[in-house]
């Protein structure tokens, strides 16, 4: 049995089905229309439903700082709320749909929103290696003490000593001395001076960054003092 012949015409020798997206779009541009393909159009709407994904991991304050519209913001606390996947699948499709409905404008402050918290995360897990490296520096080098002044000049030595003295013993085994378990590469357990050593060190690196601005009448009222 032959098959019916598809409908169409020929372009420079390609056969274009109608109802194609090809055809769409030479239809399209026979007609000087504006508007963007189908494909362009899948590609945008696709994107904004990215986004609204992403949307459902930012922080509350930048969240609320976007301004999106109240359906918007339900659709998406509903999506948070649902588990199901196939439920949840569809909801974010309503996302989508809404999200396609939003002004440029809007769109734009929730890309940056989401670029902002990026740079943010990025900036607090550096914060935390530092920390980490200067902590561990501290605990297995007598000598690491003196740079670490050098910089943070207005931290309390006598506190700073007695955390790591503390967690030095706190991570020595039984009958073996600190610096043998550090040649090693034993693991130090992970006492209260060790956590605490880490808060210290946190504490003064973050007020490094800020202190001037943040800071000025405390520093001088503790030096007074």
């Amino acid at each position: 049995m032959s098959r019916k012949p598809k409908k169409g015409y020929f372009v420079r020798g390609q056969f274009v089905a109608e109802g194609s997206e090809l055809d769409i779009q030479l239809k399209a541009e026979l007609k000087g229309t504006p508007d963007a393909s189908r494909t362009d159009l899948k590609r945008e709407s696709d994107e904004l439903q990215d986004l609204g994904k992403e949307l459902l991991t930012l922080r509350t304050d930048l969240f609320e700082a976007v301004g999106l519209p109240d359906k918007l913001v339900d659709a998406l606390a509903e999506a948070k709320r649902i588990t199901n996947f196939e439920g949840k699948r569809r909801q974010m499709q309503y996302v989508g749909k809404l999200m396609r409905k939003l002004e440029p404008e809007l769109v734009q402050s929730a890309r940056q929103a989401l670029e902002e918290q990026h740079k943010g995360s990025a900036s607090e897990k550096l914060s935390l290696h530092l920390a980490e490296h200067w902590r561990d520096r501290l605990i297995a080098d007598d000598e690491a003490l003196a740079p670490w002044m050098a910089e943070h000049p207005d931290t309390d030595t006598q506190q700073l000593r007695a955390l790591i003295r503390q967690a030095r013993k706190d991570a020595t085994p039984a009958g073996k001395t600190a610096n043998v378990q550090v040649s090693q590469g034993l693991a130090p357990r992970k006492g209260r001076a060790y956590r605490e050593l880490f808060q210290l060190v946190r504490e003064h690196l973050g007020s490094a960054a800020g202190a001037e601005e943040e800071m000025p009448e405390d520093d001088n009222e503790d030096h007074d003092e």
